[in-house]
């Protein structure tokens, strides 16, 4: 019989961990601290997207003629409150002032140039929509989707990602196959388009052509299966080797005790942040 408190638990980020290091899936997703907690590695470009993120959610809640009637910054300000400092990985007020007002700029963009959401909205009603991905191997799927704009001519969904990163998302990422899963499977109406808005760059959302349904399960199964094998043999290798990679060497270091402890997040996750994680990020552009 499945049973969710036992299933393995799949969805873009753990898949995504896991097909780039599955030691870092292990160590993001598997592995517990004493107490039974997970840990989070904060770095600025995480709490550039989480931030943007929650002001831009926050409009869903809003009937569409009211979702603009107040500036965007002040919001932004409010929730970057949580951000400040260590807590949001900043070694330097320079460098967070340099994020802060990237944010802004993003939600400026969308303020002036609102698109799609501004109009009719659809609200998947689960803090956290999942279905069964597999009930005969205990799999769920599961994901937030960041907007779902309503069609009324034609009663459909044009899912919209929004991006706060400068790279765009690979052609053979599994993002858009398992929110189309997600939707599907978690509300009544049929999905007729889903979008990346590059919020860095873009005034408006780049439509991507939707994978057959069939087709995306199949990918998404094919994936879950190899991360519930890896977890039933408790194998979870990097392809480096014992030299570890981008990926995982920051939470291998974070396990060994040199993380800095900031906070726990709303989920009980204990929250780390590590000096050379923002020196990276801050010489190489990598904003996720």
């Amino acid at each position: 019989m499945p049973d969710k408190y036992t299933a393995v638990w799949v969805s873009h980020s753990s898949s995504s961990d896991f097909l780039r290091c599955p030691r870092a899936y292990f160590l993001k997703n598997v592995y517990r601290e004493p107490g039974n907690k997970k840990v989070k590695l904060m770095s600025p470009s995480l709490a550039l997207g989480s931030a943007v993120h929650e002001v831009l959610e926050d409009l869903s809640l809003l009937q569409k003629g009211t979702r603009f009637a107040d500036p965007l910054i002040p919001k932004f300000d409010k929730v970057w409150e949580k951000y400040q400092g260590k807590r949001g990985g900043f070694m330097s007020d320079e460098i967070e002032s340099q994020y802060k007002q990237r944010g802004a700029e993003m939600l400026r963009r969308v303020y002036n140039h609102p698109g799609p959401i501004s109009g009719l909205a659809v609200k998947i009603q689960m803090d956290l929509p999942w279905f069964w991905l597999s009930e005969e191997e205990n799999m769920i799927l599961c994901g937030k989707i960041d907007w779902l704009e309503y069609l009324p001519e034609s009663d459909s969904v044009h899912i919209i990602d929004f991006k706060t990163g400068k790279n765009e998302e690979h052609e053979d990422s599994l993002q858009l196959p398992i929110y189309h899963l997600l939707v599907h499977n978690c509300q009544k109406r049929a999905v007729s388009k889903a979008s990346y808005w590059y919020l860095d760059s873009m005034d408006y959302p780049i439509e991507k052509v939707l994978q057959d349904l069939e087709v995306s399960k199949k990918k998404v199964l094919e994936v879950a299966q190899q991360m519930k094998l890896a977890r039933q043999l408790n194998r979870f290798k990097c392809p480096n080797g014992d030299e570890g990679c981008n990926t995982c060497r920051p939470y291998e270091a974070i396990a060994r005790g040199e993380g800095e402890f900031v906070a726990g997040d709303n989920y009980g996750a204990r929250v780390y942040v590590l000096k050379r994680v923002e020196e990276v990020e801050d010489r190489e552009g990598e904003i996720l």
